[in-house]
């Protein structure tokens, strides 16, 4: 039966008596009543063994929350990171990546990265010291190298890095001219805009450094960009040129001294040549002269020979002496001019001493009349 039904024997769960319903007991009056039948199991009963096993349960509860503090101070720095350590607000040390452990509500640890090169844009429209509005791009890379100084030199690093960048591009655009920043002067602008930065970052202590600067790009006004492009291309084409012209220097100067080099050996080897020709010569006429000497009417007779032989050696001429006789001859012309076409030896190599020598050897005397009948079998002319 339910147990607020007649006759149920005030079986009410919250115990009220008399059956009137006067709603739950208080939480106080549970909680004593609960405390009561476990005391029984700890102590001698009653209000003792309320006392111990509340003392119990204080400890437990005390244990619990050191564990959890224990546990809740173990962090991880990763490879690239290091950790600033905070202790009661106040620097205290750095920590290496791995796995570590802070005393919670003690320490504060703040990871900074190190490692990773980060970069940062900037761009805008500049005036230039000749008065042209020019439009710049640039990208600084950075990386830190303070944890410490990064974290507290400044409010905010990043911005003071932007603004100063900013302000190094400016100085150096407006301490420039445009066409220098467009043209050939933009590796300059890129070193000077990292010279002034670095010089500003110092003074901040940031705790960064400046590893490189990027010149993206560099653009006149978009109303002009026509013309500047324009003038770009010419300046182009005019280095262009300049080193073509280079390059035929270098190519056109070492044959020019080749030619140089080879004509100077040339007239060096004529000058010798002729020298010792003259010598050859001297030398033979010397050796001559006493020959001549002995026998002037014989070497004159050869001499005029030879020399004759040389001057008609040399043409397509044939001349007969046909005084004195009627009879036809034959002559076989296109031998005798394909043997005088061939090689000839020179007279003035032919050794005159040599042929002196031989009529020695062969005495025959040489009367006028045989002169002059071989002077007369050789005429000279031309048909």
């Amino acid at each position: 039966m339910a147990w607020n039904e007649p006759g149920g024997n005030n079986n009410d769960p919250w115990k009220n008596k008399g059956g009137r319903d006067q709603g739950p007991p208080d939480l106080d009056e549970v909680f004593k009543n609960l405390m009561s039948k476990l005391g029984k199991f700890g102590g001698d009963g009653g209000s003792s063994g309320g006392k111990s096993l509340g003392g119990i349960g204080v400890a437990v509860i005390f244990g619990i929350l050191v564990i959890g503090w224990v546990f809740s101070g173990f962090y991880t720095i990763r490879e690239a990171e290091r950790g600033v350590v905070l202790r009661f607000g106040e620097f205290s040390h750095f920590v290496d990546p791995g796995l570590q452990w802070k005393p919670t509500l003690i320490d504060v640890v703040i990871p900074v990265d190190v490692k990773t090169i980060r970069s940062m844009p900037s761009s805008g429209s500049m005036l230039t010291e000749d008065e042209n509005v020019v439009r710049v791009e640039m990208e600084v890379q950075y990386r830190i190298l303070e944890p410490y100084k990064y974290s507290f030199a400044v409010t905010s690093p990043e911005e003071s890095l932007s603004q100063a960048f900013d302000s190094a591009i400016r100085y150096v655009v407006g301490h420039s001219k445009m066409d220098d920043i467009l043209t050939s002067g933009r590796e300059v602008a890129r070193q000077s805009v990292r010279d002034e930065l670095t010089g500003i970052i110092e003074s901040y202590d940031m705790g960064i450094a400046v590893l490189d600067m990027n010149f993206k790009d560099a653009r006149p006004p978009e109303e002009v960009k026509e013309a500047f492009d324009d003038a770009i291309a010419a300046q182009e084409d005019e280095q262009r040129f300049i080193n073509e012209a280079e390059a035929y220097s270098r190519e056109l100067e070492p044959r020019a001294r080749g030619q140089v080099n080879r004509m100077a050996q040339e007239a060096q080897a004529y000058k010798e040549r002729v020298t010792l020709e003259a010598q050859g010569a001297i030398a033979r006429f010397e050796e001559l002269l006493p020959q001549y000497m002995a026998a002037p009417e014989v070497t004159r007779s050869r001499i005029y020979l030879e020399t004759m032989e040389e001057v008609y050696g040399n043409t397509s001429k044939i001349l007969v002496d046909t005084e004195g006789t009627g009879n036809m001859m034959y002559l076989p012309l296109d031998k005798i001019l394909g043997n005088q076409s061939g090689p000839t030896i020179p007279a003035n190599i032919r050794s005159t001493l040599e042929g002196l020598r031989n009529q020695e050897a062969d005495p025959q005397p040489v009367s006028s009349n045989s002169r002059n009948s071989r002077s007369n079998g050789v005429r000279s002319g031309r048909n």
